[in-house]
């Protein structure tokens, strides 16, 4: 396998290897999850997220997903930590745009370092995974430069929209936060799952405007398919380090119950 992972592409309903060469492809469409011994959380939100991204860029791509759903379990290995991610390529015959990347999974992140990117939102499609994506793993080694580990993007008014490559949410007392409509953030399926299990328990949530300044002074999470929950310990420039959260232990513990075997 090699450092990007096995990439596969869908051919006559079938997902074939590939031999990758050329100038690196400009996504239009990206979705991952990590799959641990053969289980994943939420597997179906991925796909339909990616679908529906898909078939706005091109409604007849839509008779060739279910198949290549059907390809990509079959593809996924059982057994070890992966991550891979179904990629959409525009530029390419429309029979050859749906791909499949297998990747061996990073190992797992227990604590995050935030740094503002101290400009305004430069993504240019901030609502769809994958054409921004080179741009937001550029942010984050601007945040490894700068003794972070995750970069995180505000919007035109200073306002927290969420991380180059994380979502972000955080406590106010009792209460789960994130940002509101109002930002431009990608939907999350790590935070959708948060917020179904505060419903489950009976926590309450709450959407918000929030800048930096006032962030800093709360329980932060960063979250991602790949990690789950990892807490915010210090945010660089701004706090040294932040509080914490006695909610950790129990929404790691139901997040880690919603995964399912790949089938």
């Amino acid at each position: 396998m090699s450092v990007l992972g096995d990439f596969y592409r869908l051919e006559n309903a079938e997902l074939k290897p590939l031999i990758v060469s050329g100038p690196e492809v400009q996504l239009k469409v990206a979705d991952s999850w990590l799959v641990e011994n053969g289980a994943v959380r939420s597997l179906q939100a991925h796909f339909d997220r990616f679908a529906a991204w898909v078939i706005a860029e091109d409604p007849n791509q839509e008779p060739l997903l279910k198949g290549f759903f059907a390809e990509v379990r079959r593809l996924t290995p059982r057994e070890g930590r992966w991550f891979p991610r179904i990629e959409y390529h525009g530029e390419q015959e429309p029979a050859d745009r749906l791909h499949l990347r297998l990747r061996e999974a990073p190992a797992p992140v227990e604590s995050i370092v935030l740094w503002q990117y101290p400009d305004a939102d430069p993504r240019q499609s901030p609502l769809v995974k994958g054409p921004d994506l080179s741009l937001c793993q550029q942010l984050r080694r601007h945040a490894n430069m700068n003794g972070a580990t995750e970069a995180v993007i505000t919007d035109s008014k200073g306002f927290v929209a969420e991380g180059a490559l994380s979502a972000l949410v955080w406590w106010r007392g009792n209460v789960l936060c994130s940002s509101d409509d109002q930002t431009n953030w990608l939907p999350s399926i790590t935070r959708q799952e948060l917020f179904q299990i505060a419903s489950q328990m009976g926590v309450e949530t709450r959407v918000e405007n929030i800048k930096p300044e006032e962030l800093v002074k709360l329980p932060i999470w960063a979250l991602s398919s790949l990690n789950g929950i990892v807490p915010v310990t210090s945010w660089v420039g701004l706090a040294d380090e932040l509080p914490t959260s006695s909610q950790l232990e129990p929404f790691t513990k139901r997040l880690k119950l919603l995964s399912t075997q790949v089938g």
